[in-house]
């Protein structure tokens, strides 16, 4: 059995409390976990892992090896990765969790152009909105669009996503356009859950203001809320990278222009106290590069003309 494979293995599962998500990580069976560290804990002669039907724990012996399985761990991908910087070949997999609309948008055609460069590296894609924790679901990466990130988290930012709030012509021409963000009250305002329920965050005269809203839709994704604004039903906040095509068709008008929404950060996410393989950094250097300051999405959802910039000011 490779010592290095097994201490690998009996780290994930550590960390992960389960045998049963690491097999699922692998692509394995369950067994085939279970006998990995079965053998290492024969060949260590001592349990590492206190198995009951309800849940997993280290024993005293495990919790020390664990430490020192992460160190010498730790040192072997450093070593690996610093010959790989050295003949800058990538090659291995990564797997990492992507924003569902933005990803399906615009991640993916990144991460097409990234693979066609790099044929050796294997991309695994999950593309979802939770907040996974990236240990216990064996991820290298994840890139995640948020206001703030706690100081705690390991992280590069990648960009800058505006965020736009819309309506249809039709809501508009039936209900009227909102000249602030506190005659929101009085429409139909779909709230992305949990962030944006029932509040919507402005900058009112220099300063970041939450204003009070109401709706009957509610979800946890930005596209589902676009398309019941596209139907005529309310009003969206959206970030730009949703909202763009529409904007640019025509389907929905941004309102409220004078008093910009809050603007939120791009961030690749990482693993924290673990050594962060080449590929890993190659792959997120090369999103930052296409991603930027001025991401194509804002380029396409930026409806205000030139004028309107140069005379919009501020307003109670």
């Amino acid at each position: 059995m490779d010592q290095l494979a097994a201490m690998k293995v009996f780290v994930r599962v550590a960390e992960a409390g389960s045998f049963a998500a690491v097999a699922v990580q692998q692509d394995v069976a369950r067994s085939a976990v279970t006998r990995q560290v079965a053998a290492l804990e024969a060949r260590l002669g001592t349990k590492l892992i206190a198995r009951s039907t309800r849940r997993l724990s280290l024993t005293a012996a495990g919790t020390v090896y664990l430490e020192k399985c992460r160190e010498i761990l730790t040192l072997v991908e450093e070593a690996e990765g610093d010959l790989s910087d050295a003949r800058r070949e990538l090659r291995g997999n990564i797997r990492l969790s992507v924003p569902l609309s933005l990803g399906v948008r615009y991640l993916t055609a990144m991460l097409c152009d990234f693979s066609s460069a790099h044929p050796q590296v294997n991309l695994e894609i999950d593309f979802s909105d939770r907040h996974l924790d990236l240990i216990a679901e064996g991820l290298d990466l994840t890139l995640r669009v948020t206001p703030q990130l706690d100081d705690t988290v390991v992280a590069r930012r990648l960009g800058t996503c505006r965020s736009v709030v819309a309506a249809s012509p039709g809501y508009l021409a039936r209900h009227g356009r909102p000249r602030h963000p506190r005659e929101l009250i009085d429409h139909e305002c779909f709230g992305y859950v949990p962030v944006l329920r029932n509040r919507w965050p402005f900058v009112i005269k220099r300063k970041l203001t939450w204003v009070r809203t109401r709706g009957r839709i509610q979800a946890n994704n930005g596209d589902a809320l676009l398309d019941a604004a596209i139907r005529g039903l309310g009003i969206s906040y959206q970030p730009t990278f949703v909202a763009a095509e529409a904007l640019r068709d025509g389907r929905v008008e941004a309102i409220l222009q004078d008093y910009p929404p809050m603007e939120m950060g791009l961030y690749a996410i990482f693993p924290g106290g673990r050594y962060v393989p080449y590929r890993v950094r190659a792959l997120v250097d090369f999103l930052g590069m296409r991603i930027g300051d001025n991401p194509e999405w804002d380029r396409l959802a930026d409806t205000k003309s030139a004028k309107h910039r140069s005379t919009s000011r501020q307003r109670d």
